[in-house]
């Protein structure tokens, strides 16, 4: 999140207007970040044990109630754990991205550095995706490998991944700004 708020900032990231950064968490560091470093609104949307559209309804409410709607908008995903329900990816096709630690399809869901270094594989990496109603398994619009080395710890393996998320990310909502993104089926093409 931090990362493309200050793409946005530094005018990386032209046309887009943070509206709300939101959490389930009162902890969620990224609330501080959002409005003390960067002035963005930020709004708390505790589950109290509500799941699937009983919950999101409720974030739909919020983020409707700043103008991010499914016509106009874009929703990113991070650290966001929660798995959003039919009814919310309906609302806003092709308009919420993810990213995930790993070089899907391969290793979805938690622990994708874990998976991938007990897996043995050479190369891991990020993915930033678009969320439709499956596990990380939505069309994906850019991909960074990372090398994984034999000496590895879910950690080393971790920070390395999330310097590329840091990188990639924002790269992803750039085009998505500048209507580079094409989505044929599955497919997801990127006009330069």
């Amino acid at each position: 999140m931090a990362a493309i708020l200050s793409a946005i900032k530094s005018g990386n990231i032209k046309n887009v207007k943070p509206a709300v950064v939101l959490s389930n968490r009162t902890d969620a560091a990224g609330l501080n970040i959002a409005s003390e470093k960067f002035g963005i609104s930020t709004e708390i949307v505790p589950s109290g044990g509500l799941k699937g559209w009983d919950y999101d309804s409720k974030v739909i409410s919020v983020l409707k109630k700043y103008d991010v709607t499914p016509g106009y908008g874009l929703i990113c995903l991070a650290g966001f754990m929660r798995l959003l329900s039919a009814e919310f990816i309906r609302e806003y096709p092709r308009r919420i991205l993810n990213i995930h630690p790993a070089l899907l399809p391969s290793f979805p869901g938690l622990h994708a550095q874990k998976q991938a270094i007990e897996y043995g594989v050479k190369v891991s990496g990020c993915t930033v995706h678009f969320v439709d109603q499956g596990l990380d398994s939505g069309p994906i619009v850019l991909q960074r490998v990372v090398n994984v080395m034999d000496s590895d710890t879910e950690e080393e393996l971790s920070a390395r991944i999330l310097r590329k998320e840091h990188e990639l990310y924002p790269k992803a909502v750039r085009l998505f700004a500048e209507g580079k993104i094409k989505i044929i089926g599955r497919k997801v093409i990127l006009e330069t």
